[in-house]
């Protein structure tokens, strides 16, 4: 013992008089208090973390088993406030999870419907707070955030808008001449209207309306922020011509947005949902406040790229710049689908702040990719930002994958096709894909395997019904004399996609599927049969209808609007349904945010004639974002070169 060395002081008792004792257990006492006191006043859940770890660095990388994933998948699909995406693709950890929160609640009534009255209270406090400061806060912080850059931030819109081939909105608002089309347009639009009235009576501020108990939810992935349905249907609202609604939704983004959050947020879904909603409104509108928002929202988003390896980590605290990896990621990896769903939006940040800070970082991220070797030519979905090493081999087109892939062929049509290299990665990473993924089932079913590290499992999320939209938008652009096999081949996913709605009791599709054990295009698993408000089978169908005009695709989106009145319609909002293949539906209780800024919209512009968002002008994200070609000679020119076209 220490006391045994010191002069003075005897073993037997340790020799200490009362007195001694006394100051020497102050003393201790004090020290402790020094030491550990100061945690609980530090800002956020991740004081340890913070206290003992560096911003870069990383628990050590092991590579685990997806056993981890599925669960953590398990977790998910009981808890209602859970992440929008875990299972399937969005029963297996989800991404467009989309990426991480598109699974919602699938839960007991009465477990979702609680409510404290204390944190209800608190709540409305949270709401009402920033009404007479969040825009001053807001414009601070971009002032001192040029001021660091020493960039010259104006963008010249009304140089953007002469570099437009047509107007945005089309000539008479993309109204189709056919009497049946234009009021199956009208009748979208009485959706959109619906379910915006009922958000705004019941949810107002809130993320998303839960329409059968008439009240808000506010969810763990958006670190504080708020009003995510608001945000989400700015550009929905504006397209449909739904002006008073738009104007009350742009009232609320400028005077109660709060971006001075101190919360842990999923940076994928900050940024296709708020990044790509505020720069979507901004590029329609011109309205100089939502690229104000934009730019210091942007800015929180950079310290996540603070690894080694350049490749962001999934959570990050806006507030503090704190971020790091999901807990039941494998490993402690960053998910494909998410840093992979950047490069859009961080595009457009540098186009607007004149500061290549954005478009360096995910240039970063595609130098990483393309130096590491790949399985077979194919991604896996997890990848290590310390060491920038693959972590296991799964390989989805669904969750976890998905927009990676997308984002490569839309990069490359919003560089106004001048990304060679974002063109090369996409048709090799297509190719690779068709190789060792696209299978054909015994009904001739054409579908998209999962890859195990070598074992196919012949399962099809909802979320990778996108590809067939994916697949024609680049049928153009790739060797010339595999146009038509791309054409086909994206008409046979979206066929396949449809089966796995038109098998269904409600004419709506699982939230996955399978093709073994006899089964094709049906789910096999309870924990499929799902359906939460998803875009993607619609997405697809308005690609193949823009660009093959086939008049199926138009039936077959109206399918799906009489399925979800039927089925999904409620008193007060649009609702998840349970079980798809169940006579009588049983209601999760969410009306999502992405069903006002995705489902609604590809729906309307279905049904509108092709001068509304001209695919020539415009890049959907995955949330569904248009976001405009950037014509960099246009832009850098004297004046813009389709001025006759634009003003037609």
């Amino acid at each position: 013992m220490v006391f045994r060395k010191l002069p003075g002081v005897s073993a037997s008792g340790m020799g200490l008089r009362l007195s001694q004792k006394f100051v020497f257990l102050l003393f201790l006492s004090g020290l402790v208090t020094l030491c550990f006191g100061a945690l609980f006043f530090l800002p956020d859940s991740v004081r340890l973390k913070r206290i003992f770890l560096s911003k870069t660095e990383s628990q050590p990388v092991t590579v685990g088993s997806e056993n981890d994933v599925r669960e953590h998948l398990k977790k998910g699909a009981k808890d209602p406030e859970h992440l929008r995406g875990i299972t399937s693709a969005k029963g297996e950890t989800s991404t467009k999870l989309k990426a991480l929160s598109r699974k919602p609640s699938v839960t007991n009534e009465a477990k979702t419907d609680k409510k404290v009255a204390g944190g209800e209270a608190l709540e409305d406090m949270t709401l009402s707070r920033s009404k007479t400061d969040s825009a001053s806060k807001d414009e601070k912080v971009t002032s001192s955030s040029n001021q660091g850059a020493n960039t010259d931030t104006s963008f010249d819109y009304n140089k953007f808008k002469k570099c437009l081939l047509k107007p945005p909105l089309g000539i008479e608002h993309g109204k189709p001449s056919d009497p049946q089309t234009l009021q199956r347009r009208e009748k979208v639009k009485e959706m959109m209207k619906f379910a915006w009235d009922n958000y705004k009576s019941f949810a107002w501020g809130r993320n998303e309306l839960r329409p059968l108990t008439r009240n808000g939810h506010i969810g763990n992935m958006f670190g504080g922020l708020r009003g995510a349905s608001i945000v989400d249907s700015l550009d929905t609202l504006y397209i449909m011509g739904l002006m008073d609604e738009y104007n009350d939704a742009k009232e609320w983004v400028e005077t109660s947005l709060d971006l001075n959050s101190n919360g842990e947020a999923s940076l994928f879904e900050v940024n296709i949902r708020y990044v790509g909603g505020l720069l979507s409104a901004y590029y329609l509108t011109g309205e100089e406040m939502f690229k104000r928002k934009v730019m210091v929202l942007g800015e929180k988003l950079l310290p996540a790229f603070n690894t080694p390896t350049g490749i962001p980590r999934g959570v990050i605290n806006l507030g503090s710049g704190t971020s790091w990896s999901w807990g039941w990621a494998s490993a402690g990896s960053s998910i494909l689908a998410e840093f992979g769903t950047l490069h859009l939006e961080f595009v457009h940040l540098s186009e607007l702040s004149n500061n290549g800070i954005y478009t360096e970082k995910v240039m970063n991220i595609r130098k990483l990719l393309n130096k590491i070797e790949k399985p077979h030519g194919l991604y896996p979905n997890f990848l290590s930002p310390v060491s920038g090493n693959w972590v296991q081999h799964h390989v989805s087109i669904g969750g976890l994958g998905d927009s990676f892939y997308e984002y490569l062929i839309k990069s490359y049509l919003m560089s106004d096709k001048t990304d060679e290299e974002a063109k090369k990665m996409y048709y090799s990473a297509l190719e690779a894909i068709e190789a060792n993924l696209v299978q054909k089932s015994p009904g001739g079913l054409t579908y998209m395997a999962e890859w195990r590290g070598g074992i196919l499992d012949h399962k099809m999320g909802h979320l990778a019904c996108f590809s067939g939209g994916m697949v024609v938008i680049g049928a153009d652009d790739g060797a010339p004399e595999k146009r038509q096999h791309y054409l086909d081949l994206a008409a046979e996913i979206t066929h396949t996609c449809h089966e796995s709605y038109s098998r269904s009791a409600t004419k709506l599709g699982p939230e996955a599927f399978r093709f073994d054990g006899g089964a094709e295009a049906t789910a096999t698993r309870l924990s499929d049969r799902y359906y939460i408000l998803r875009p993607e089978v619609i997405e697809s169908y308005m690609y193949m209808w823009r660009l093959t005009h086939d008049p199926k695709y138009r039936e077959w989106g109206w399918e799906a609007v009489e399925a979800l009145e039927q089925h999904c319609r409620v008193e007060a909002g649009f609702s998840g349904i349970r079980d798809v293949y169940a006579q009588t539906v049983s209601h999760d209780n969410m009306q999502q945010s992405f069903f006002l800024s995705e489902t609604l919209k590809y729906l309307y512009l279905l049904f509108s004639d092709d001068d509304l968002l001209p695919l020539e002008d415009w890049v959907f994200n995955t949330e569904a974002h248009p976001l405009p070609v950037v014509r960099k000679r246009c832009l850098q020119g004297e004046g813009g070169t389709h001025d006759k076209t634009t003003s037609e």
